[in-house]
């Protein structure tokens, strides 16, 4: 968020914190919590663009590397080996390996939408922004699960892999995501294969998500498009306007 706050006061911007918003502030951008997001966005004058919950589930196999579905905490409970659980969007319980459906958080909302995902193992897991399906900024987050930022430009053949996979995946799917967004991608180990292979993580709001090592310029771009005055929303993001 700091690096954030300084670019954008950089370009003239006031940077309030959600406590400090009158009234009536808007037209305004977002940055920020879903929770506090879905509060203000009116007074704001804001709309947020966000995935939809099943894209990462639509996905063909050949970007994902894993099985992936929706489902609900309700048949989440029922299930009866290790499976990598997660909301689709928001952080409303940890994402993780449960060894069965009776691990989950006892509070959830039975009818809440989670994602229900095959266990694997990422190597190296990577944040990119998008905008107009092109790589406006990216960071490595972390290898084997620990964190451990780098920036996209500094990855060598990896950032020219990853960029190569990503122009794939967008001519694929990309019509089903909104133009300003986050999309995790991974090198995914298999067991069965030598080297590695590329596979998507997760999407993600991007007025929701971590820089990391990513340029703050190039992020803020993105964010700016992804949680803006509602009267900019380009016709090709109306239907992923949540707020």
């Amino acid at each position: 968020m700091g690096l954030l706050a300084i670019e954008a006061v950089g370009r003239g911007m006031t940077v309030l914190a959600a406590e400090e918003i009158g009234a009536a502030v808007g037209p305004a951008y977002w940055y920020g919590g879903p929770v506090a997001g879905a509060r203000l966005a009116g007074r704001l004058g804001c709309a947020l663009l966000e995935p939809a919950d099943d894209w990462l589930a639509q996905l063909p196999e050949e970007f994902t590397g894993r099985e992936i579905r929706v489902a609900t905490v309700d048949d989440a409970r029922a299930i009866e080996r290790p499976t990598f659980v997660k909301p689709p969007r928001d952080k409303s319980f940890p994402a993780d390996i449960y060894a069965d459906g009776s691990r989950l958080p006892a509070d959830l909302d039975p009818t809440t939408a989670v994602l229900l995902s095959e266990v694997v193992t990422f190597a190296a897991e990577y944040r990119l922004f998008l905008l107009d399906g092109q790589i406006a900024a990216g960071s490595r987050y972390a290898v084997f699960g620990r964190l451990d930022p780098c920036p996209l430009d500094a990855l060598g053949a990896a950032a020219v892999e990853i960029a190569d996979f990503v122009d794939r995946l967008v001519a694929a799917a990309g019509a089903a995501l909104p133009s300003a967004v986050v999309v995790d991608v991974g090198q995914l180990l298999d067991p069965y294969r030598p080297g590695h292979r590329w596979a998507v993580v997760e999407a993600n709001m991007a007025w929701f998500s971590h820089a990391y090592a990513a340029d703050p310029a190039r992020v803020l771009d993105v964010v700016l498009r992804a949680a803006g005055p509602r009267e900019r929303v380009k016709p090709r993001d109306l239907p992923f306007v949540r707020c």
